[in-house]
């Protein structure tokens, strides 16, 4: 009975630390644009004023302090919930399933309750740091709450923790093959960091004019974010496919039309997004970079998976 109330106890701390998170994402990233608290400032306006016209909320000290309060409320509710499918978890590990969905279901939940009630700020706040914000906290939560209880962790993780380690690793190693790829073609072209700032521009900011988008450290750095997260995302889906194809070596068949499939779908993704890159940007240098990309994963998964690489070979001749 006692371990009840310490779980809602971490419960509510790992809520807390998930707020903490945002917060601190969204105090880095309007220090960036030069407007600092502007969107706790927006958000709180939004959700205690009914604003219509967000270009004329200034961030008050009053509606700062009064949506980080709700704002926290809301991440130790979330955390009380957490905390208990925690503690059900242990008794019952198909919770784990349960947990899971309950943080999808929230990433929505918040989604929504930003279109209900701030709409009107809706066109100030930009869609990709809110999600980044609550992935963030999601992952800030659960790290706290599966340290607390490592046993928990080795027997319904066991595995994939290794598998999630070499997915990240993979994922970065092929973010900054296309990263120091992109600088030298820059520099070579005698502007620096342009490729980043294009891409950036486009696809966060939806900008459709190139002679409109200006080279800056917050636009870099916001594209080098996603830039990466994308890649860790990729790289993890693709040891989790190894871990299988060490079992059945036939699935790497599987793997190689995934990496396939990656390089199609980021030409399309330009194309639907940002059509005019294609003019900006000479097509050959952004299959270069996957094409680095796609050549670091593999040769570091190959490293790892040798025994199902070679199975693999010897049964397709």
């Amino acid at each position: 009975m006692a371990s009840g109330p310490r779980h809602y106890r971490e419960g509510v701390i790992a809520g807390l630390i998930g707020a903490a998170i945002v917060a601190v994402w969204f105090l880095v990233y309007d220090a960036a644009r030069g407007r600092p608290f502007r969107t706790p400032a927006l958000l709180g306006a939004a959700a205690f004023r009914g604003v219509n016209d967000p270009a004329a909320i200034a961030p008050s000290s009053e509606l700062i302090v009064q949506y980080t309060v709700l704002h926290g409320v809301v991440f130790a509710l979330i955390g009380l919930l957490v905390g208990y499918l925690i503690m059900s978890a242990q008794r019952e590990p198909g919770r784990l399933l349960t947990l899971f969905l309950v943080l999808v279901s929230f990433e929505i939940f918040f989604l929504a309750l930003l279109v209900f009630f701030a709409r009107t700020v809706l066109g100030e706040l930009a869609w990709w740091a809110i999600l980044v914000a609550n992935a963030l906290a999601a992952a800030g939560m659960l790290t706290y709450l599966l340290i607390r209880h490592r046993g928990l962790t080795r027997g319904l993780l066991g595995p994939w923790v290794r598998i999630a380690k070499e997915g990240a690793l993979a994922g970065i190693l092929g973010a900054a093959a296309v990263a120091v790829w992109f600088l030298l073609y820059d520099l070579a072209a005698g502007m620096p960091l342009r490729t980043p700032a294009l891409l950036g521009a486009a696809v966060l900011h939806g900008v459709r004019d190139p002679s409109a988008v200006v080279v800056s450290a917050p636009l870099v750095l916001e594209y080098t974010l996603v830039h990466g997260l994308t890649f860790v995302a990729f790289g993890c889906l693709a040891a989790a496919m190894l871990a299988w194809a060490d079992r059945e070596p036939r699935l790497l068949f599987a793997f190689v039309m995934l990496f396939c499939c990656f390089e199609v779908f980021f030409g399309a993704m330009i194309t639907v997004l940002a059509e005019w890159l294609f003019e900006t940007l000479a097509w050959w240098t952004i299959l270069v970079g996957n094409v680095l990309a796609a050549t670091a994963m593999l040769g570091f998964f190959f490293r790892h998976h040798r025994p199902a690489w070679r199975a693999f070979l010897h049964a397709e001749s």
